[in-house]
């Protein structure tokens, strides 16, 4: 099959089935992208309104012109009518002819066969312009609805999506809390750092055994020759007696 034939079928199973088709492609965009779809249908919504005051402003000229018709052909008609009795005296002084007067009236006749048209042409464009009128401001209105309708469900919507901003950070926030618990629990570099903490600890704890064997003898020998002088001390003062003892403190140095 040829791509003519092959768009050609393609153009014909679109045709066929373009009303299902574009209601699902449009509830498609709608929830795709609502702000752009609303746009469209305000859009959509204000051409009609537009194209349909256009209309109103074409009816509004034709009937101010079919009304002006009426108004001069009444006058017209209410002027020869007066005229009528004039150009009657006219007529039997002999200053004007029959020709003449039989043209007068049959143009006077004949505007007044027609002024019944006129009118009926003037109030058939008053009711044609008075239904466009209702039509545009039912429009007007359903746009003013639409727009309050369309802020509303746009508030709705900023708070729903603000809703669920707040419910995806403290989803967010809980899962990065529990991996830091998880961390705490699971953690191999925490587990390799306490354990190098402990080896060192006991690292630390066993220099101290061994510093403390080897200050041993030291302290022993330090305790030793504290007794000998406690004892040789002790052997030293235990002879004296307190006369000796206060003479011995009072005596003055020798010079």
């Amino acid at each position: 099959m040829s791509n003519s034939n092959g768009w050609g079928l393609t153009a014909r199973l679109i045709s066929k089935h373009f009303g299902a088709l574009g209601d699902r492609v449009s509830e498609a965009i709608a929830n795709f992208d609502p702000e752009t779809a609303t746009e469209a249908d305000r859009d959509r919504l204000a051409d009609t309104l537009r194209s349909t005051a256009q209309k109103l402003a074409a009816a509004r000229a034709s009937f101010d012109k079919e009304h002006n018709d009426v108004v001069k052909l009444r006058e017209l008609i209410a002027s020869d009518e007066r005229a009528a009795e004039t150009l009657g005296e006219r007529l039997a002084a002999g200053k004007i002819s029959e020709a003449t007067i039989n043209l007068f009236c049959d143009e006077l006749e004949a505007n007044k066969a027609r002024l019944p048209l006129e009118e009926q042409e003037a109030a058939d464009a008053k009711e044609y312009m008075d239904e466009l009128q209702k039509i545009v401001d039912a429009l007007s209105q359903q746009l003013a609805d639409f727009d309050a309708a369309a802020k509303k469900a746009m508030q709705a919507l900023a708070t729903a999506n603000a809703q669920r901003d707040l419910q995806q950070v403290r989803a967010e926030r809980q899962e990065q809390l529990n991996g830091l618990k998880g961390l705490q629990g699971n953690s191999s570099a925490l587990n390799a750092l306490t354990r190098r903490a402990q080896a060192v600890s006991n690292e630390a704890a066993g220099m101290k055994i061994v510093a403390d064997i080897g200050q041993r003898p030291h302290d022993q020998k330090a305790e030793l020759d504290a007794l000998r002088k406690s004892v040789a001390n002790e052997a030293a003062g235990g002879g004296e007696s307190a006369l000796e003892r206060l003479k011995r403190l009072s005596a003055k140095p020798a010079a």
